[in-house]
């Protein structure tokens, strides 16, 4: 009876170490092809997984809209020589009589060196007043000066010059050569030249963006557009701020790749190809390249172009497949752009999970033999 108790006890001790090893999760990078289409609309989850080929491709590839809007593409050129408040005018005034009403003793001109425009785009002048001189050419306050002082003295003549002040300055910074606030004058009264007068760019031009901020408005373009589309060289207009920055897009790849990593967008736009190339390529001794996948909250407009029914209005979560085996594979691949904040897995092939598996089973049971030896 003790015999048979103590052979039992052996059985149980063996059938738990197995149950053991069928109970074992197998270590793996993420969900197996299966899994990932189980979460598809059509079964139990709520993705919408889609097949890529040409006409999935060129319904998803919408390139990221930057550019500036209208009301700054529309303002006209400030002028180069036009006064501002913050301003400092520079008078000298050559009066026709012995003494006269501004000249030192033994002299016929004053020189009045600084006149600081006030924030209301006026200057004081003795004898004249308070003038506006904001909106006005050095010119035509030369002329308003004359007919003002010409009740005082007789003839006078009057020369006016102009100093931009800090009442007509835009601020750069980012990345460019060196980062300040500068004067709008005739040769820095447009986006372009006022960032080449900051030093020029000190980032890969490929990627670098421009924001400009005017009042409560903000947008961006790509440097590299406004180069080649002079309607995007906007004009400058005082108080602007301009911000240098590159790229800030991202995406990420995980799973039987080389690498997995967060990866920045080096070029304006990355193929699906190109982006697992990044990374070192698919891993030839785990990959799936059936099982390429592209995870993504897909716009409204192009879900409901591509699903071909219906009317989304908020992001629908799509998972992209690629078959890299298949006849045009490559080329879907090639052609498929990513976008920021993908997330690119690869899945494993399937005999490497059963690979790993019998692994972990074979190792498992080399375990259970040796609990038996320890029974008996």
């Amino acid at each position: 009876m003790l015999a048979s108790y103590f052979i039992l006890g052996r059985k149980l001790a063996l059938m738990t170490a197995v149950i053991l090893v069928a109970s074992c999760a197998v270590s793996r990078d993420g969900p197996s092809k299966k899994e990932i289409f189980e979460g598809s609309v059509m079964r139990s989850g709520d993705a919408h997984i889609i097949m890529v080929n040409k006409r999935v491709s060129e319904a998803a590839n919408r390139p990221q809209a930057l550019g500036f809007s209208h009301a700054l593409r529309a303002g006209a050129l400030m002028g180069g020589d036009t006064i501002r408040p913050g301003d400092v005018i520079r008078l000298n005034v050559y009066e026709n009589v012995p003494e006269g009403l501004l000249a030192p003793a033994g002299a016929n001109n004053a020189l009045v060196e600084e006149i600081q425009v006030d924030d209301a785009g006026y200057i004081f002048v003795p004898y004249a007043g308070r003038i506006r001189a904001a909106g006005n050419t050095p010119d035509a306050l030369r002329r308003i000066l004359t007919r003002s002082l010409d009740e005082q003295t007789p003839d006078p003549q009057v020369m006016v010059a102009r100093t931009a002040g800090d009442g007509a300055t835009v601020s750069v910074t980012g990345g460019v050569g060196a980062q300040g606030v500068y004067p709008v004058t005739r040769a820095t009264n447009r986006l372009s030249s006022m960032i080449a007068t900051a030093g020029g760019l000190s980032i890969p031009l490929e990627t670098a963006q421009v924001l400009v901020t005017r009042g409560n408005r903000q947008d961006s373009a790509w440097l590299q557009d406004i180069y080649s589309d002079p309607s995007l060289d906007i004009a400058m207009r005082a108080g602007d701020r301009i911000l240098l920055r590159q790229d800030q897009r991202a995406f990420t790849v995980l799973g039987a790749t080389g690498s997995t990593n967060r990866m920045t967008f080096d070029t304006r736009q990355i193929s699906a190809i190109d982006a697992i190339a990044m990374v070192g390529g698919l891993d030839p001794l785990r990959a799936d390249p059936t099982g390429v996948f592209i995870f993504r909250d897909e716009v409204p407009d192009v879900a409901t172009e591509i699903i071909g029914m219906g009317q989304f209005v908020t992001d629908v979560r799509f998972v992209y497949v690629l078959d890299l085996t298949a006849p045009t594979g490559m080329f879907n691949a090639r052609d498929f752009k990513i976008r920021d904040g993908d997330t690119i897995f690869v899945t494993e092939a399937a005999s490497v999970l059963w690979a790993r598996q019998i692994s972990a089973l074979t190792g498992s049971l080399t375990a259970a033999g040796n609990v038996r030896r320890t029974v008996d």
